[in-house]
């Protein structure tokens, strides 16, 4: 037998032997598994190369740790809430949301997410707006600074505040700037130096062991977190960058939301940055009251939930269907993707065939093709069963929102699609308030104005040549 059927034959049993793995290992999501088979198949080397990148589970071994204090705190809350639930002696401060104890429930159960009801909540829509109120309240700043951010550029908005963290850091507070690797690839090394300089604290989450080559490319840290002295928290979807400010000609004007919240959710928020810190620093971060030094004011319910690939559940997904699930009149959605699993997609057709009124926005245009296009023959689903779908012309819309009913909401970094609910660390804020989600409703009414609708008859219009790319897309749907 000659090196060439050596090979191939080797080549053969080692396709063979992660085709058993990825099937009777690694109990993958079966449409994954299928699309990763057939990788394998048409394209054996490349295919094998392909899959320890992008499809090689992560360990599910604790990657997040913290100090016995703090973790026996959050532990004893938690089941301090759950039995009060469970006996019906929890103190609801608004009773209107007693109508919905079972999700914060769920959030409680699976995530940890304490539910709190003592917060002031601000609605950022606008790029210039949030970034303007985060730079005044990092320049108030008197203890400590955290961000993080999946993507920070080297640009003017990021120079402005790299400008203020150096100013801080040389008064003596502690600043600490967490990145993920992949997001922030274009950030200048230069910008990283002159932060650490003054002063400034900074990691980048799961980078390259070896240079060049990074097996964790493929899980990313999409969330976004400011702590400012444990009391002011911003949570959503802006990263820090032009774009954001509407300055890139290919979006145009950036349509995104994010929220500052002062109160006791701050804690829960401080907890997430502290947890994903100390997995990417030799620097821990042990507890300290004044992380924790929120202040409990206002009267919006909120839980800080998070999910990511380490998690035995979807957290963030299985809050977005008990959201649907209770809906009685209708469920607002803003999403720049939209490839939700059979789970989701089902949820929200049952939803609109009993007479709730769905309503999805997405982009007119797409920073991912193929995710684009498979977003696009998601949405025709759903207008079978009488959903409403707007098309945003106004620029770029990143909002990542939902609102049901008007009582209540999520706001925060997940999209929807696979990528978000299995691949990606993501955090998001469950709001139970019905002035602050009526404010989200406005602002989708408002976007609604500067949208198209896409109705069936005029998603059946569509050419050839689109029903091709959105095929194509949608096969390969579940790996992108």
């Amino acid at each position: 037998m000659d090196i060439f059927s050596y090979l191939l034959s080797f080549i053969l049993i080692l396709n063979i032997a992660l085709g058993v793995s990825i099937i009777f290992l690694e109990r993958k999501d079966p449409t994954s598994t299928w699309a990763w088979l057939m990788v394998l198949l048409f394209i054996p080397i490349l295919g094998f190369i392909l899959y320890l990148i992008f499809g090689k589970p992560i360990s599910k071994r604790r990657i997040f740790t913290w100090d016995t204090k703090s973790r026996l705190g959050v532990k004893a809350s938690v089941q301090s809430q759950l039995r009060a639930l469970e006996e019906g002696t929890f103190e609801f401060k608004n009773n209107e949301i007693a109508e919905y104890e079972d999700l914060f429930y769920l959030h409680l159960r699976n995530d940890d997410a304490i539910f709190t009801h003592d917060n002031e909540v601000e609605i950022y829509t606008d790029g210039t707006e949030k970034f303007e109120a985060l730079m005044r309240d990092l320049e108030k700043a008197k203890d400590h600074i955290h961000l993080l951010y999946y993507i920070i550029r080297s640009d003017q908005l990021g120079q402005r505040i790299a400008d203020i963290l150096i100013k801080k850091a040389e008064e003596g507070l502690e600043v600490r700037v967490l990145f993920d690797d992949m997001g922030s690839r274009s950030l200048k090394r230069k910008y990283v130096k002159r932060l650490r300089k003054a002063g400034v604290e900074v990691e980048a989450f799961f980078p390259p062991k070896i240079p060049k080559i990074n097996f964790k490319i493929n899980y990313r840290n999409h969330r976004k977190l400011a702590i400012i002295d444990g009391k002011i928290g911003y949570i959503g979807g802006f990263n820090i960058g032009d774009e954001y400010l509407g300055k890139n000609k290919k979006f145009g004007y950036w349509r995104d939301t994010h929220l500052r919240i002062y109160g006791d959710a701050v804690r829960q928020m401080q907890t997430r940055f502290i947890l994903d810190w100390n997995q990417a620093s030799r620097n821990d971060i042990l507890y300290e009251d004044r992380y924790y030094s929120a202040d409990p004011v206002g009267d919006v319910g909120v839980q800080i939930v998070s999910s990511g690939p380490d998690s035995e559940w979807e957290q963030i997904k299985n809050g977005y269907i008990k959201m649907i699930m209770t809906a009685k009149e209708y469920v607002y959605i803003q999403t720049p993707y939209f490839i939700p699993d059979e789970s989701l997609r089902d949820a929200l057709r049952i939803a609109s065939l009993s007479g709730v009124n769905v309503r999805i926005m997405i982009p007119n245009k797409p920073d991912h093709p193929f995710v684009y296009w498979a977003t696009l023959s998601y949405i025709g689903d759903l207008l079978e069963a009488g959903a409403e779908v707007f098309i945003y012309q106004n620029g770029f819309l990143h909002a990542k929102t939902i609102v049901v009913d008007g009582k209540i909401a999520s706001v925060g970094t997940a999209n929807i699609d696979v990528r978000s609910f299995r691949l990606n660390f993501e955090v998001n804020a469950f709001l139970y308030d019905r002035e602050l989600t009526q404010q989200l409703v406005s602002k989708f009414e408002e976007d609604m104005l500067l949208s198209t609708q896409m109705t069936a008859i005029l998603y059946k219009q569509r050419s050839l040549g689109i029903r091709f790319k959105e095929s194509i897309s949608r096969l390969i749907s579940p790996v992108l």
